[in-house]
């Protein structure tokens, strides 16, 4: 199952001690990596003896360099590219991408456990590629000759080969105990727009809660209760708000609402209403929301918050309504509209009992659920559709057989996403997949359906890619349950939202 380039079988040898020595040469170790040259330039001296950890860090620690040299030169930039508005946009996208991409290289230099150096690996280099796609080569070039890319790369594929896959977990269902200690969770703050609580916008709240994470007030699980209502505002939990939980008065009850998107201005990254960042987020029982119609893309909701969790939510949009961007995450019981691409992004993320909705997109347009944005073989990042329905919404359904509909599509070349034990409707096109443009990927992604049911679950018609996979032996999915491909067990099971471990 494994993509890992041809020449990685070589480091893998060469890492685990086989017939490869390690001589301290840092030619030697460079040669087995994907990019050579930028390790040969980048990498400083290796110390005396040489061993995969150590060289792993040294490859870690170029790529952080280099980094910071990229990010003073964006900084140089910012004057230039403030007048023009689009270019402006870039930037702030960047400078925010950058800094986080920082921040998970350090994270990854410091991590003990070989997934999260690899989950933090994937977002640095995800966040990378978004800067860079939002620029025009003018701009982005100068930033691609540091090479921070390569060197991330690099990482990667020396830390898939040094680590091992944890224990898989045993399979529980936690779903009355832990259900029941995450609603009976008391919220420090409460946001109701009538005055009854102590904020009148979910904004103010979140303020506060920085405010006290910056001074120590609370160093634990922060909850802000947002009463019934609609929102109109914009959110954007940064990732100094760590282990924040937002719950609701219910799905159509609670409603933070928005309408940006790439046509009035905004790039994908800067549209959605609510973006997170900050790790260990909790949200319940609300409606994320962006109604600016059928095109282009806007999301409602953008989440590259690691160990996150959405239980019981509607998110709602059309094209590119939920942004899984990076890290690992878990959708629980939640309800995703949309039309074109509308679940997207680089994020190991796992969806269990959801409601897929198909929405109405505009006359001519295909639907397509999925673009997975995995861009190097060694990210451990994937879209995970376990135990959901996948239907037609109200509006969609009267035309759903003129409209085609698929299960995805890839957006990059290592494009990955799993449909397992789900129930897909009628309005799934009888070939399951779509072409990204002509057979860019179809070689590299891995699309693998397991054990659906329902009318759109027929396999007689569907495409025969070298990276789709019909799959009939179990054992070939549980790398993607909550246990495997999460390490979910704990994380999850102590939030106290109910989820299968395994299939």
């Amino acid at each position: 199952m494994s993509l890992l380039l041809p020449i990685l079988t070589t480091l893998t040898v060469l890492l685990s001690g086989g017939s490869a020595t390690s001589p301290d040469d840092i030619q030697h170790w460079c040669r087995f990596t994907p990019h050579p040259n930028s390790c040969l330039r980048y990498t400083p001296n290796l110390p005396h003896p040489t061993t995969p950890a150590t060289f792993f860090d040294l490859s870690v620690s170029a790529a952080l360099r280099r980094a910071f040299q990229a990010e003073a030169h964006l900084r140089l930039q910012r004057s230039k590219c403030n007048r023009n508005p689009s270019l402006a946009r870039a930037w702030s996208d960047c400078a925010l991408l950058y800094n986080h991409t920082i921040l998970h290289l350090n994270r990854s230099l410091t991590a003990a456990a070989a997934a999260d150096k690899q989950t933090w690996l994937s977002a640095a280099l995800t966040n990378l590629d978004t800067c860079l796609d939002g620029f025009s080569e003018e701009f982005a070039r100068p930033l691609q000759a540091y090479n921070v890319t390569d060197l991330i790369s690099n990482s990667l594929a020396v830390n898939a080969n040094m680590g091992r896959p944890p224990p898989a977990a045993a399979e529980e269902d936690w779903a009355e105990r832990g259900l029941r200690r995450l609603l009976q969770a008391e919220a420090e703050l409460v946001v109701a727009k009538d005055g009854s609580g102590d904020y009148g916008t979910v904004g103010e709240a979140i303020r506060v809660a920085e405010g006290k994470r910056t001074v120590g007030l609370n160093k634990g699980r922060l909850v802000i209760r947002v009463k019934g209502g609609v929102y109109e505002e914009y959110l954007q939990i940064g990732s100094g708000l760590v282990n924040l939980t937002l719950i609701g008065d219910g799905k159509g009850v609670t409603i933070i609402t928005g309408n940006r998107s790439a046509a009035n201005g905004f790039t994908t990254f800067s549209s959605p209403t609510v973006s997170v960042f900050g790790d260990g987020f909790i949200a319940q029982n609300l409606t994320f929301r962006n109604t600016y119609g059928p095109t282009p893309q806007a999301p409602a909701l953008l989440v590259a918050s690691d160990h996150s969790i959405i239980h019981q939510c509607s998110i709602e949009g059309y094209q590119d309504t939920l942004c899984v961007f990076s890290q690992r995450q878990f959708y629980s019981k939640c309800d995703i509209y949309g039309t074109i691409d509308f679940i997207f992004g680089n994020a190991a993320a796992i969806f269990q009992e959801c409601n897929i909705i198909g929405r109405r997109p505009l006359l001519g347009q295909s639907i397509a659920i999925t673009a997975q944005g995995r861009n190097d073989p060694n990210q451990n990042t994937g879209i995970v559709i376990q135990k959901c329905v996948i239907t037609s919404g109200q509006d969609l359904w009267p035309v759903h057989r003129t409209v085609r509909t698929y299960l995805g599509r890839p957006w990059m070349k290592y494009s990955r996403t799993i449909y397992m034990q789900s129930q897909l409707g009628s309005l799934i096109h009888p070939s399951g997949w779509l072409e990204w443009d002509g057979n860019f990927a179809l070689d590299t992604l891995y699309y693998a359906e397991f054990n659906n049911t329902g009318p759109g679950s027929r396999m007689s018609k569907r495409v025969r890619w070298k990276g789709y996979h019909i799959i009939v032996k179990p054992s070939l999915v549980r790398n993607f349950t909550v246990a495997n491909f999460l390490a979910g067990g704990l994380w999850i099971g102590a939030a106290g939202v109910p989820f299968t471990s395994g299939l």
